[in-house]
């Protein structure tokens, strides 16, 4: 059984925000299996079982703000005893531009604290993560507030597009593994 763990903050004043990407990606799965997230209990998150292939997965959004997602995450991978190879979280990253992924199978947070907090709680920071670029703030703007706003509109025309490209990722790690995902799916927009 694998785990895919969308980060983002819960709540309706976050839903469209930049940091929400993760969330938006995991939904993307969920809806492409027509199947319904519901609380997921003693794990402070929400989730369903499907398959993708002929593997058994578990789709997670914790409820935990971004900063607490590692307690969320350290519970369902207790609850549903999985390894920490079995392990993918989705994030948003300031350091690619929009719409590029980058997939790894372990590293530092590299500022991101949701996967500061999942690295502090699962004591290894050698678990997979796709990281979705949503582009650095213009000018002097405040990295925080930046990921707390919309994309946009501009960002918003191409969004279907990267949720796409990024469900197709996760689901390409899950039937495919890391390295062949990883040589499909870690290349320059520019290359394309």
């Amino acid at each position: 059984m694998k785990l895919i763990v969308g980060l983002g903050n819960p709540g309706e004043a976050y839903a469209d925000s930049r940091h929400n990407i993760g969330f938006k990606v995991v939904r993307a799965l969920v809806a492409c299996a027509k199947a319904v997230l519901k609380r997921d209990r003693g794990t402070f998150s929400l989730s369903c079982r499907e398959k993708i292939g002929a593997e058994e997965v578990i789709l997670a959004l914790p409820l935990t703000f971004m900063n607490l997602s590692g307690v969320a995450v350290k519970d369902l991978a207790r609850k549903y005893k999985i390894k920490i190879d079995d392990l993918l979280v989705v994030c948003d990253c300031m350091d690619l531009e929009f719409g590029r992924l980058k997939l790894r199978p372990g590293g530092s947070a590299a500022g991101q604290r949701g996967l500061q907090s999942i690295i502090e709680s699962l004591g290894t920071q050698d678990f997979a993560r796709l990281r979705v670029g949503i582009g650095r703030p213009s000018g002097s703007r405040d990295a925080a507030d930046y990921v707390l706003t919309a994309f946009n509109r501009k960002e918003r025309s191409g969004l279907r597009e990267v949720l796409e490209e990024a469900a197709s990722c996760c689901e390409s790690w899950v039937t495919k593994g890391i390295t062949e995902t990883m040589n499909t799916f870690n290349r320059s927009k520019k290359n394309e």
